[in-house]
């Protein structure tokens, strides 16, 4: 797989939206091992970027030439059934304010890193091609998250048609990492898992319970990985069509629960609660858009990155909330 390419990222300003956040503190890494000089990760308690004047005043303070929009409300099943109208207005409201505004003040290039959850419920295809993002209905638990975030999508492609203004839009598997928040409430899938599972070992309980029926799938996308691919997709891709990042490999949650009992030493059994919701039956996406385009391919096998998050969630000894 290619570098990405000091020369290119030595001549930017690059704002990063959401970049003290779980993605972001990645692709700020990665930025800065590129040997970018000039990376602004704005505070949401200084800009809100649900608000124009808010936004107005961040672009006139860092005057970038590239914005990478990672901010974003989500969260699991959990979190997006309890907010469905907080997660679309946000999301909804951040993206379109900011893209207009970047339109406006002559931003050479926008980043849209968006969500699988933008995939119809029942696609066409398996895996997922850009090509059929349009062809159905989200899956109805996060639907107003995916919605709001398609909305972007359009509006990219409507301004690089009227305007000729470069955005691209990429569309990330369900990443996990370091740094991935744990609170049982909020968490997706691989976090949760591995506290509960880390939670029972230290408690001796015989048991987990966990959500759903377990035969749900995913594409599982390490965020180092995450990141590599759009720094290269910001420097490399300049079209509008959507393109999908992930590892093009299709886990169950059956079996990542497995995995991660073994990662955690725990001996206890698992009891599934099929009376809560699986999500989409089945995600994973076709990744040769991004292999062509930009020649990404993921590099960290799931074993390796599950044992890299449990390290980490280990070391912080977060504290249970």
């Amino acid at each position: 797989m290619p570098q990405v390419s000091p020369s290119f990222w030595k001549s930017q300003r690059v704002l990063v939206t959401g970049g003290a956040g779980f993605l972001g503190s990645f692709v700020v890494k990665k930025l800065e091992a590129s040997g970018c000089p000039n990376i602004a990760v704005p505070r949401s308690s200084q800009y809100d970027l649900r608000r124009q004047d808010a936004i107005a005043r961040l672009l006139k303070d860092i005057k970038p030439t590239l914005i990478i929009h990672l901010a974003a409300s989500c969260g699991g099943i959990g979190a997006n059934q309890k907010n469905p109208g907080k997660f679309f207005y946000d999301n909804a409201i951040m993206g379109v304010e900011l893209i207009e505004q970047a339109r406006q003040t002559g931003v050479q290039k926008f980043i849209q890193v968006r969500t699988v959850c933008a995939y119809p419920l029942k696609p066409k295809t398996l895996p997922f091609i850009e090509e059929e993002i349009w062809d159905g209905y989200p899956e109805p638990t996060n639907a107003p998250y995916g919605v709001a975030k398609k909305m972007l999508l359009v509006q990219l492609q409507a301004y690089r048609q009227q305007y000729g203004f470069n955005g691209i839009y990429l569309l990330p598997a369900n990443m996990y990492g370091p740094h991935d928040h744990f609170d049982l409430e909020n968490s997706h899938v691989v976090p949760a898992l591995i506290r509960k599972f880390l939670e029972a070992k230290s408690a001796g309980a015989p048991t987990v319970t966990l959500w759903g029926t377990g035969a749900a799938s995913r594409d599982f996308f390490y965020v180092e990985d995450a990141a590599e691919g759009i720094l290269l997709a910001a420097e490399k891709y300049n079209k509008e069509d959507p393109i999908n990042l992930g590892t093009g490999q299709e886990v169950q949650i059956k079996q990542l629960a497995e995995i991660i009992q073994k990662l955690t030493g725990y001996s206890g059994r698992i009891i599934w609660d099929s009376s809560r919701p699986d999500g989409q039956p089945r995600r994973l996406l076709d990744v040769s858009r991004s292999a062509k385009e930009f020649q990404f391919k993921s590099r960290t096998s799931l074993d390796e990155g599950l044992r890299k998050t449990i390290d980490w969630y280990v070391t912080q000894k977060a504290p249970v909330s």
